[in-house]
């Protein structure tokens, strides 16, 4: 696992055939920026060596800090170090968790397969504000008429509001069952469980893990683990959690700047950036990003898991009382 403390663009060009082709990569280290530049240009001299040799593949690799990023570290600001665990700020400000080699699953309780409910409610919303002026223009009945569509649409709105309370209840229930199961046959595993604004966070005390192992991706499956976080897991070579609130859910509606908050940024945004971070920083004191709810399983705990636990409710207020968020 790594997340670099410098970053670098390497920028090659060939003329060739009557062309020019231009191929760029980014370079990175944790000793200086001339070791990332070195980095990069050394990545981009193997990128057109072999776009030259014929093959292809992409000129520009994407500038992305965590999610979407294959073969490239973690683009993310070094908030803290600790050992090997690395507190970095993600892009739309809060603080993460990576290690190397502590399992952390996030389980939601609801499935998001298509649309959600609040963008159908809004849908069914809008609809009825819409049929409600048509017939208030163009029909004699519009008033009664206009009350008829309005409370129609608040009738489905409440129902869609209630199938999701359900179905969030009905996810919990699911959640719960597929973590019994696995202890069941698991009995050598040591869960520490604690609850998120959408599921439960478990965290493995009994051992390391290396991202990359069958072991990991039996307890992804068995859990149901986000598929992309999954896969992240796997590219980064590194678990992960959130260990602050989501902006939007404590008050701060404006995005970091600068957008996107890919690292790093430009020096003269530096000051834009750090006063978005006070703002928030102050706002998340009465937030916690989770709840320690239960252990499950075995008693074993290896010293490894125990220091990234301790850090891990530390920095998530998980034992406080403050509203999840």
């Amino acid at each position: 696992m790594i997340v670099p403390q410098y970053w670098a663009e390497g920028r090659l060009q060939h003329h060739g055939d009557g062309r020019q082709v231009t191929v760029r990569r980014f370079g990175w280290s944790d000793v200086s920026e001339a070791d990332a530049q070195a980095n990069a240009d050394q990545r981009a001299q193997a990128a057109l060596a072999r776009l030259v040799a014929g093959e292809k593949i992409a000129k520009r690799e994407p500038k992305v800090p965590y999610n979407g990023a294959a073969g490239v570290p973690i683009r993310e600001e070094i908030v803290s170090r600790h050992g090997d665990t690395i507190i970095t700020r993600n892009s739309y400000g809060a603080r993460c968790l990576n290690t190397p080699n502590i399992l952390f699953v996030d389980i939601d309780f609801a499935d998001k397969p298509g649309a959600s409910p609040a963008a159908a409610i809004m849908a069914v919303a809008v609809l009825a504000a819409v049929g409600a002026a048509w017939v208030l223009h163009f029909s004699p009945y519009g008033i009664g008429i206009a009350v008829v569509v309005l409370a129609l649409g608040y009738a489905i709105r409440a129902r869609m509001k209630g199938r999701a309370r359900q179905a969030a209840t009905g996810g919990e229930a699911m959640v719960g069952e597929r973590i019994a199961a696995f202890i069941a046959g698991h009995a050598d595993w040591h869960l520490r469980l604690y609850r998120t604004p959408a599921g439960l966070r478990a965290l493995a005390m009994h051992r390391t893990f290396d991202p990359q192992e069958p072991a990991v991706a039996d307890c992804f499956n068995a859990l149901g683990a986000d598929p992309i976080y999954a896969r992240m897991c796997r590219n980064q070579g590194c678990f992960r959690a959130r260990v602050s609130p989501k902006p939007w859910r404590i008050g701060i509606a404006a995005h970091m700047r600068p957008s996107p908050g890919v690292w790093p940024v430009k020096p003269e945004r530096l000051a834009e950036r750090n006063r978005w971070i006070e703002a928030y920083e102050r706002a998340a004191r009465g937030h916690a990003a989770c709840r320690f709810v239960e252990a499950i399983g075995s008693k074993t705990v290896v010293p490894e898991a125990q220091a990234v636990q301790a850090l891990h409710d530390e920095l998530c207020q998980a034992a406080s009382e403050s509203p999840i968020a």
